[in-house]
């Protein structure tokens, strides 16, 4: 009776054994593929393990190209900007002469729109009102500051002993153009032949005493010299003053240029006098000038001498 149940025929049987070997490969099959959850790949997958070392490999090799050349160029940079001091002429000197002793791209433009419309700088001190050049970077650059048809009498023939000592070593003549020890000078009229017979000032030093002279108007204590770069309270033993015959700034009648290019002003000074001008009208005294916020007591020591109120 059971074998009615159980029993198939020989086309049967091979298609029932057909079916089983068709599941068994789907079996396989499915085992061998990578499974998916969520219609995301797993993450064990061998496949999908390749893909993520690949990706970071990648990223790594940008890093290695990159990172470098980004330190090299900030490495670069500071000595592409250092400056390099020789002598020049503002008036003829180009853009790429301008940038290497210094001078930012800001005040390069400065010079050269200046020259473009006319301008001539005719004296060392009209090149420090250009617009971006700091009072460092003019006291640094006047000693080297060649204006065609103004160079001072003599000064190519001449020699001091800081400029080239070697080649009068064994020049008795050169010893004797020094003054003697126990000589003393006005400081407001050397000029700068005299200024180089001082032991210890040469031909840059001397240019720099003079400028700075120009600027101030004159001195009126020789301890003034102390503001100028590389010249040693020694040297003062050298000069005097005698009396104050300084060239006065009008407070009421100079222009923003004129007023914070004195040594003892700046910017802030200068625009805080026209202000106060535009406002309410002239500066009547000293007192009036100690009363801004831009100028300290010292400041108002300093400038005294050198202010008019006419």
């Amino acid at each position: 009776m059971w074998k009615d149940f159980f029993y198939y025929s020989k086309s049967e049987r091979r298609a029932i054994l057909l079916l089983l070997a068709v599941a068994v490969v789907l079996l396989g099959i499915w085992m061998a593929v990578p499974r998916q959850k969520d219609g995301k790949v797993l993450e064990d997958s061998p496949q999908i393990a390749a893909v993520d070392s690949f990706r970071s490999e990648i990223k790594e090799r940008r890093k290695s190209r990159y990172v470098p050349r980004k330190t090299e160029e900030r490495e670069r940079k500071p000595k592409e900007m250092e400056a390099v001091l020789f002598p020049f002429d503002p008036n003829v000197a180009d853009s790429a002469a301008l940038r290497r002793l210094g001078l930012s791209a800001f005040a390069t433009r400065n010079v050269l729109k200046y020259r473009n419309k006319g301008g001539r700088f005719r004296t060392p001190e009209s090149f420090s009102r250009i617009y971006g050049l700091s009072k460092e970077q003019y006291e640094q650059l006047v000693p080297y500051i060649r204006i065609a048809g103004r160079e001072e009498r003599h000064d190519s023939a001449e020699v001091s002993a800081v400029d080239k000592p070697a080649i009068f070593k064994k020049d008795s003549s050169f010893v004797s153009s020094k003054y003697p020890e126990g000589t003393v000078i006005d400081l407001n009229k050397a000029d700068t032949t005299e200024l180089k017979r001082i032991p210890g000032i040469g031909r840059g030093l001397a240019r720099m005493i003079v400028a700075y002279r120009n600027r101030l108007g004159g001195f009126y204590e020789v301890s003034q010299l102390q503001e100028i770069p590389y010249i040693a309270p020694e040297t003062n033993r050298w000069f005097k003053v005698d009396g104050q015959v300084l060239r006065k700034l009008k407070v009421n009648r100079s222009g923003l240029d004129r007023l914070r290019n004195h040594p003892y002003m700046n910017f802030y000074k200068a625009k805080a006098i026209l202000e106060y001008r535009r406002r309410r009208g002239d500066i009547k005294n000293i007192s009036r000038l100690a009363s801004f916020e831009e100028f300290s007591e010292e400041d108002i020591s300093r400038l005294t001498p050198y202010l008019s109120f006419e």
